[in-house]
């Protein structure tokens, strides 16, 4: 069996945004939006990203392109090391890796034509003169569907999912070898989604390209990913091929979080347990002191509020930080047995 290349290696990144207060606006506390997360994403191979609103999924994907400065840690691609890059080197790197963001509507300037927009990554990084750049823009229109005929048209005469187009488009233009697609679907009509991702995929296969792929939507990055990454309060809780992901979840976070997908038939859905988290998601500015799901979490024991739990491969290729998996724990930290510690606690006022 051929050796997979790893083309992105990501080791402890924190993103961590200072809070300022006070009359002098000193720091005195700060967010902790990515607080340690390790990953590889393996050349040809399409990484999902998934967790609920705020767990940090868009600001690791900046951060892993450097569009952001990271707090700590270190981002690799390609074998480069592309935090101690100075400006100019990182610039010269920027070919290799691009970014297709959420809002196509945000991220395309009005005052531009299409063909600007597409062209704009040719003129800031090649020689190229007028005609080779006009026919290498013509290429990546057929590339994701536009028609060449509308190059002369500004970006509020198109759809979303055209807009979208356009940004992929951009994209691909100086032949990258990774992309972050930052939830490319989430502002898109559902029927429009599935065009999208079914383009991503026929680029991937036709380029090679390497995907780390964001999104809430659990359904569609079943669809498009290999491996799903799941995240939660800033750190990745869960990670593993994608079918044993869905298969077989082992973080209850993960369990949670699949049990909200809906199922398309009736039938399924109906016998189906949901697992209803209770209160909100903890505070990134200030996270709990054990492990970062422990205030939601219906297994919840007295070791999780206290000990961040180990990362561990729980199975060949499948990750997960929990206390649950660690079957080598036979007491917890007042010497309660395991099968007890595991019992659900009771909510205040309910029945026993």
């Amino acid at each position: 069996m051929t050796q997979r290349r790893k083309l992105v290696e990501v080791t402890d990144l924190k993103m961590h945004f200072p809070i300022y207060g006070g009359l002098l606006r000193r720091q005195v506390g700060s967010v902790k939006a990515v607080d340690g997360i390790s990953f590889d994403i393996f050349e040809g191979e399409t990484l999902g990203v998934v967790g609920e609103s705020g767990c940090g999924k868009s600001t690791a994907g900046r951060a892993v392109l450097r569009l952001y400065d990271p707090t700590a840690g270190s981002v690799k691609i390609d074998g480069t090391d592309i935090g101690s890059l100075s400006p100019e080197a990182l610039r010269r790197k920027r070919p290799t890796m691009q970014m297709v963001f959420q809002d196509p509507q945000a991220s395309l300037n009005p005052r531009m034509t299409v063909a600007g927009i597409i062209g704009e990554p040719l003129d800031e990084h090649t020689n190229w003169d007028r005609k080779k750049k006009l026919a290498r823009i013509y290429e990546l229109m057929d590339a994701v569907g536009l028609n060449r005929d509308f190059a002369n048209r500004y970006p509020h005469a198109f759809s979303g999912g055209q807009r979208q187009r356009i940004g992929i488009a951009r994209a691909l233009a100086l032949n990258p070898k990774f992309i972050v697609c930052d939830e490319p679907i989430a502002a898109l009509d559902v029927s429009i989604q599935a065009q999208v991702v079914n383009l991503l995929e026929e680029l991937q296969e036709q380029f090679g390209l390497t995907y780390m792929f964001i999104s809430h939507d659990l359904s569609m990055v079943r669809h498009i990913a290999d491996r799903v990454a799941v995240m939660y309060l800033g750190k990745i809780v869960e990670l593993a091929p994608v079918e044993d992901l869905y298969d077989s979840p082992r973080h209850p976070y993960t369990e949670a979080l699949l049990s909200a997908v809906p199922e398309p038939d009736p039938s399924i859905e109906r016998r189906k347990d949901r697992i209803v988290l209770k209160g909100d998601v903890p505070s990134p500015a200030n996270p709990p002191k054990g492990c970062n799901f422990c205030t939601r979490c219906p297994k919840v024991m007295d070791l999780c509020r206290n000990v961040e739990p180990d990362w561990r491969e729980v199975a060949p290729g499948h990750f997960a930080a929990c206390h649950l998996l660690n079957q080598n724990q036979t007491a917890g930290a007042n010497g309660v047995t395991m099968a007890e510690h595991m019992k659900p606690e009771i909510q205040q006022g309910e029945e026993v």
